[in-house]
């Protein structure tokens, strides 16, 4: 598995300060994206919040799952890598917090909208926060009863109150958490809204669940509420490893509603991700699930196809200006800025959220502009799939009949059919899996020739 090095560089570290009116929580920044420049130490934010008690348990939820690892492969040793700190993007109608697990099977975000929020933010852009074990404690303290100003970000004059100091901090990030990071946004965008539950009656479900059991299940609706059963039914979403939406049970006290995004079990019963989302006062929790425990969103292979198509680069490059700051995203109007069809408009999106620029929010049933605040693009070619697509087809492997393709590969001959309802291969890897992790390097390849 490749990895990377990356280092945060925090001009001091994040802190829960206390005085006789007010607390003072200060989230230190390292590296990212400001609208369009490039800054070491970003500073989006520094306002109160309308909910502190609510906002201070949900960051620490949300924090929670980038220092998790749900499922651990058999023989792997104890000692697990430091975890990747939060990413915060700060956008014209939210604060958006967001993390990915370390077995890259769960993606938490909070979005903080607006109307949670005493002012507007001071930039726009994507910076990483620091999340260290003594302001996480401090956090559980925060109370009610005081104001509670929350700084994305410090000037001089802030860190110099603070007691700031230069903290670094290095982290292996492999291959799998950034295609994951990415991956999850492609399963997000196909799922459908399947329950949508007042916190009263989805209570019960949330407060049942099993603690550990590894196993997939399914939440079908039962009455008013859910209930978790072993077999598909129509209606029901797929949970893989239930006891992962454990970590919503902190939040469950401040929220109003649940809503419960999946594949309908009654037209694919196949393991499928699903996305659970707690309304909370001007603010939204959501938590999606990897098809199975031990299956990361990283080997989905849901962006190969944008990734490899010949002209997607170039569309994403001409779609980047469009972006802004201004959520949701609209398809529609950025094609026609774009003098794109919507169809390559949507690829191109697809190809920045391999990048890390684009992410989907189920609620809305759009796009958002992000940027990671690290560089993904040569991780991202490294793919195993795509590069060994590409392998094939500079060895002259592969053939282009009328509808189909010969792939030679090692002594092998793979037949590929290639039609507008779905592709198919005769290999071993696609009788397994049968597109439902995208496709194999073999219909890559096909599809790489067919479009030269």
């Amino acid at each position: 598995m490749a990895s990377a090095e990356h280092v945060y560089q925090y001009l001091g570290s994040s802190m829960v300060v206390s005085t006789d009116a007010e607390t003072h929580v200060v989230l230190a920044t390292s590296g990212g994206n400001v609208e369009e420049r490039a800054e070491e130490h970003p500073r989006f934010f520094d306002g109160f919040l309308e909910q502190p008690d609510q906002t201070s348990i949900a960051l620490l939820a949300c924090a929670r799952v980038a220092r998790t690892r749900y499922y651990r492969p058999p023989g792997m040793v104890a000692a697990l890598l430091r975890a990747a700190d939060p990413v915060v993007t700060s956008e014209a109608a939210a604060l958006r917090f967001e993390s990915f697990s370390a077995c890259c099977g769960v993606y938490a975000r909070l979005d903080v909208s607006a109307d949670g929020l005493d002012r507007a933010p001071i930039a726009f852009g994507t910076t990483n926060v620091d999340f260290n074990p003594p302001m996480r404690e401090a956090l559980t303290r925060v109370a009610i009863s005081q104001p509670v100003r929350l700084h994305v970000g410090a000037d001089e004059v802030g860190i110099k109150t603070f007691g700031g100091h230069v903290v670094e901090q290095k982290v292996p990030l492999s291959d799998r958490w950034v295609r994951g990071f990415a991956e999850v946004q492609v399963a997000a965008a196909e799922l459908q809204l399947l329950a949508d539950l007042p916190i009263a009656d989805a209570r019960p479900f949330l407060r049942t669940l099993p603690r550990s059991s590894r196993h997939l299940a399914w939440a079908r609706p039962a009455g008013r509420s859910l209930r978790l059963s072993s077999r598909p039914s129509p209606g029901a979403a797929c949970v893989a490893g239930p006891e992962r939406l454990w970590s919503l049970d902190p939040l469950i006290r401040f929220a109003t509603r649940l809503r419960v995004y999946g594949v309908d079990a009654g037209q694919h019963a196949a393991p499928a991700a699903s996305a659970w989302e707690l309304t909370l006062d001007h603010a939204r929790y959501t938590l999606v699930l990897s098809p199975e425990v031990n299956r990361g969103f990283s080997g989905e292979g849901g962006l190969l196809f944008d990734l490899a198509a010949s002209d997607v680069e170039s569309d994403a490059e001409g779609l980047l200006p469009l972006l802004g700051w201004a959520h949701p995203l609209d398809i529609e109007r950025l094609a026609l800025s774009a003098g794109l069809s919507r169809e390559r408009t949507s690829s191109a999106l697809m190809f920045l959220a391999a990048q890390g620029r684009v992410g989907y929010d189920l609620a809305l049933g759009a796009y958002f502009h992000r940027e990671l605040p690290l560089r993904v693009e040569e991780v991202l070619k490294m793919n195993p799939r795509l590069l060994q697509a590409r392998q094939l087809l500079d060895d002259g492997k592969v053939h282009i009949e009328a509808g189909s393709a010969r792939v030679e590969s090692v002594d092998l001959e793979h037949r590929v059919t290639l039609g507008p309802d779905g592709d198919r291969c005769t290999c071993p890897w696609w009788g397994k899996y049968a597109g439902n992790r995208g496709p194999c390097k073999h219909i890559l390849a096909a599809r790489l020739a067919a479009g030269r």
